[in-house]
């Protein structure tokens, strides 16, 4: 999935030259790769890559059963290390394509500003002119902009697949290609750029693939800062500044509207690795990464602010901070701007000892670092000093000096503070009802809380949050899983006292099913004194996962109880009066199929809107979205755009998952566009209550009729077939990827084999490696039969039409639906399928996936009016083909890999051997999910 260009672009004799010149670069980048491998590996080993890729291609495009045969005779041959050397060249040219596309798509949208023709779907110009025209003045811009909330949150996943080594040479690749675009003039500074090329290729080819040694969190959390360096920090201020510019007003102070906010360090469901000390470290990381941004930034500033001489109009506060300065260089004695910012670089290294009671990393002046400035208090006191500096310039006619560095750094502590990214807490309502349970049953034995019905805990929890007692006690010996979550919510509440609250926003309670979830939280937050009663005041929002089909249907009603609560509306006071509420894509997605699961987000969606409004509280929805379509990816502009009417306030949230952010985010520019796209999409969307009309009665129903279908079809299959858990785990990955070094939580909430408590995240991940893709689409075939059979085929192909074509809701789903059919490829899965050792299981569970893929995509072709997948859209239709003749291969030999492990492991073959193809395997795992570009 491309991220940068989320909208289909016009056919024009332009684009058909960019990619003329795209598929220039992706065969010398091809070529570099080839050599590298023919130097290093061999003309033989290159020649037989590029053997198996046109047999490959072959297979693929003429069925020819004679080609799949001589590369299943040619992979049965291979040595494990040969296999492994295939595997790596594969990913690796396909890896090199995806470089050369993110990178000609930025310059193709650098070129459309350049000339002014930027202004398209999707940028904050468009949306900007388009509230404009429907009557949002400069003031409403402002008012939108001063109370918006908008948040993507960085979450790590069991199926991360980059190192952060592979993705610093990607990075590097890519910033060499835009060198050589942006500044090469000259043979020489070609022909050098090129062979800067081919030495991050030959060491791409050189660095190990896979992780020596599990993700442990603050690896994670390590990893996802990398991100803030290379694009955050650059982006969100000239994020700012662009919003600044397009309403008109560049001396307005823009409030933190857009914040990236992070799960990594405070999400506990499931992974047993997060407590109190990784929290706490997590935090000192923030910290650390936003405090040696700001000293690196303002050494910087001092530079750059080399203006001499006294300014004509000097503030006291100017003068106050020349004359603390520890800078007393007499070189630099009529410098005011640098005395000025000596001082405040000072008082920065102090901020930074005293939080982390540590020194700065950073090369600073032994002046500066050993003078005796005092720590600023908040990061406000910071932005008052740069304020300072800020005035002076523009009343001394330095306009431009104001709106540069120091401009976007003032942006960037807004925006980041001392903690850089609100870290959210999370953790399973189970849990959360075994912890109270225990501390009640200690203060009030016999109340035996988990043997009680729903009312009677709610009576109970009421009762407790009624009180002014707390339930734990310093002499009692708690269980380990009660400890550990005590000290947690310690550990929050301590932290809000050293970083400030904005370090901590929110805590998630997964599985939410009933008032009493929400209100053991409470109780929690009671306890570690974060929830004060006597105050009216809660300093993290309280939000509800809504995940299963069942969960939500039922959000509306255990939303309109706890609104109800005369308490809580005074706690939801002390919020603003938001209530955040998350709704689950992933999991509702494995419970009841995409259909189905989209389906009951709508409609849970559409009834929070309502029971909101009804209580006068404003909402904010977070989207736990995935990558994959799966688990609720797709173009961000379009998804956030289909949202209900109403749903949409100037506030949402919204996960940005594994190596989705490597792709949105690893690059600045990118990360800037998908930033904007994040934001365009939240002011176009908070337009639509003003212009939207309500969805035909006719959709709905229709929808309705679909969702009820395709539920019976997936559960049929995946809940309710003997045998399909033992099916989906020799036709899959699965087992392999729980092994695999990819991440610091576990694929599995338990030690079992069961559907149910396997995370929707490998879920997602193990289909997509096998090419089915059967959480994107399973079931809408069958759905479609049963409405065209109650209503007709002429009268339902109408109906279902006109939805695609006049409800946003429906075409958006589809267009997603058939992106993931695309990638689907029923012949590869055969291949996996032949893994499956039980002939009579394979063969009465593989034909009724593939009827059931024909069936889904027959019916899309038909209610979208295409003769083939991606009629539509040409362009992706080009870049899925240009895969596979990499993609392929890929999978043929994963398939071979997982026979010799699979049964090297049932033989007990030595250790060493089945150690050399698990390697094996895992490369080809990390390969494919890095040729289709979503993991899960």
């Amino acid at each position: 999935m491309l991220y940068l260009l989320e909208n289909n672009e016009s056919a024009t004799a332009d684009i058909e030259a960019a990619e003329k010149a795209l598929h220039k670069d992706i065969r010398l980048l091809g070529q570099m790769l080839g050599d590298t491998i023919r130097d290093l590996e061999g003309q033989q080993t290159y020649d037989l890559i590029e053997k198996l890729r046109r047999l490959s291609v072959r297979f693929h495009r003429d069925m020819d059963h004679a080609a799949q045969a001589e590369m299943e005779d040619i992979l049965g041959k291979l040595s494990d290390d040969d296999m492994n050397k295939i595997t790596a060249a594969a990913g690796y040219f396909s890896t090199l394509a995806n470089i050369a596309e993110d990178h000609h798509h930025i310059s193709r949208w650098r070129a459309r500003q350049v000339a002014g023709s930027a202004a398209c779907e999707g940028t904050l110009e468009a949306d900007i002119a388009r509230a404009k025209a429907h009557g949002f003045d400069g003031a409403r811009l402002k008012e939108f902009f001063h109370t918006a909330y908008i948040a993507p949150v960085l979450t790590a996943h069991p199926t991360e697949v980059q190192r952060r080594s592979i993705l610093d040479i990607l990075n590097a690749i890519a910033a060499l290609l835009n060198r050589r675009d942006r500044l090469a003039e000259t043979k020489e500074e070609y022909e050098e750029i090129e062979t800067e090329l081919r030495t991050q290729i030959l060491t791409l080819w050189q660095t190990r693939v896979l992780r020596s040694s599990k993700l442990s969190v603050l690896d994670e959390v390590k990893n996802v800062l990398t991100f803030f360096d290379s694009t955050f920090f650059t982006a969100v201020p000239k994020l700012y500044a662009a919003v600044e510019r397009a309403i008109g007003d560049e001396t307005d102070v823009l409030p933190p509207f857009l914040q990236v906010a992070s799960w990594i360090g405070g999400d506990r469901d499931g992974n047993p690795f997060v407590d109190a000390a990784v929290l706490n470290g997590a935090l000192a990381r923030h910290a650390e990464c936003a405090l040696n941004f700001y000293i690196k930034e303002t050494w910087r500033l001092r530079h750059e602010l080399s203006l001499t001489g006294m300014p004509a109009e000097m503030s006291p506060e100017l003068q106050k901070m020349i004359e603390e300065s520890p800078d007393r260089n007499a070189h630099r004695a009529d410098e005011p701007y640098r005395l000025a910012l000596a001082g405040v670089q000072a008082r920065l290294v102090a901020t930074y000892e005293a939080l982390l009671e540590d020194k700065p990393s950073v090369a600073i002046e032994s002046y500066v670092r050993e003078a005796a400035a005092a720590p600023y208090a908040a990061p406000e006191d910071f932005v008052a000093d740069l304020a300072v500096i800020e005035r002076s310039l523009l009343r001394n006619g330095s306009k431009l000096l104001a709106q540069g560095r120091l401009g976007d750094l003032l942006r960037a502590v807004r925006a980041f503070g001392w903690t850089l990214a609100p870290l959210d807490l999370r953790q399973n309502s189970d849990v959360h009802e075994r912890v109270v349970a225990e501390l009640l049953e200690f203060t009030d034995p016999g109340t035996n809380y988990l043997e009680q019905n729903e009312a009677k805990r709610v009576e109970i929890l009421l009762k407790e949050l009624a009180s002014s007692r707390l339930l734990a006690s310093r002499h009692a010996k708690y269980s380990a899983d009660t400890a550990k979550e005590l000290a947690f919510f310690d550990a929050a509440r301590d932290a809000h006292l050293r970083y400030g609250t904005g370090c901590i926003r929110t805590s998630i309670i997964s599985k939410t099913d009933g008032l009493s979830d929400i209100l053991e939280l409470a109780v929690l937050l009671k306890e570690a004194g974060i929830l004060r009663l006597s105050e009216d005041m809660l300093d993290v929002n309280i939000v509800p996962l809504f995940e299963t089909i069942k969960d939500l249907r039922a959000s509306s009603g255990i939303m309109d109880s706890l609104l109800s609560l005369p308490f809580y509306r005074k706690l939801l006071a002390s919020r603003g009066n938001v209530q955040e509420v998350m709704v689950g894509y992933s999991d509702s997605n494995k419970d009841g199929g995409y259909l189905t699961s989209r389906c009951e987000l709508y409609r849970a969606e559409v009834g929070l809107v309502e029971l909101f409004a009804k209580h006068g509280v404003k909402m904010m929805l977070f989207h736990g979205r995935g990558g994959s379509v799966g688990r609720g990816g797709g173009p961000s502009y379009q998804a956030i755009l289909a949202q209900p009417k109403g749903a949409v306030q100037g506030q949402i949230r919204l996960t940005e998952q594994g190596e989705v952010i490597a792709a949105k985010y690893g690059n600045a520019e990118v990360g800037r566009r998908n930033l904007e796209v994040i934001v365009a999409a939240t002011l176009a969307a908070t337009l639509q209550p003003a212009q939207a009309e309500q969805p035909d009665e006719r959709f709905l129903k229709a929808l309705g009729e679909l969702s009820d279908s395709a539920f019976a079809a997936y559960r049929g299959l995946v809940y309710e077939t003997e045998g399909f858990e033992d099916y989906f785990w020799q036709t899959t990955v699965i087992s392999e990827i729980a092994s695999l070094n990819i991440g610091s939580r576990p694929a599995s909430r338990t030690k079992g084999r069961d559907i149910e408590n396997l995370r929707a995240i490998p879920w997602v991940f193990s289909w997509s490696q096998c090419r089915v893709m059967l959480p994107g689409w399973y079931g809408f075939g069958s759905a479609v039969d049963e409405l065209l059979a109650k209503h007709g085929r002429d009268q339902g192909v109408a109906l279902l039409q006109s939805m695609f074509q006049n409800w946003s809701v429906f075409s958006t789903l589809l267009s997603n639906m058939e992106m993931v059919l695309a990638k689907a490829d029923m012949n590869i899965a055969a291949r996996y399928a032949a893994l499956v050792e039980d002939k009579e299981l394979r063969d009465s569970i593989f034909p009724r996936i593939v009827a059931e893929y024909e069936r889904a995509r027959k019916h899309l072709l038909a209610i979208t009016g295409q003769e083939a997948l991606l009629d539509r859209n040409p362009t992706l239709r080009r870049v899925i083909a240009s895969r596979v003749p990499y993609l392929d291969p890929l999978n043929h030999v994963q398939v071979e890999m997982l026979r010799r492990y699979r049964d090297r492991a049932r033989d007990g073959g030595s250790d060493k051997a089945n150690e050399r193809i698990r390697k094996a395997v895992h490369i080809s795992i990390n390969g494919i999910a890095a040729v289709l570009r979503n993991s899960g």
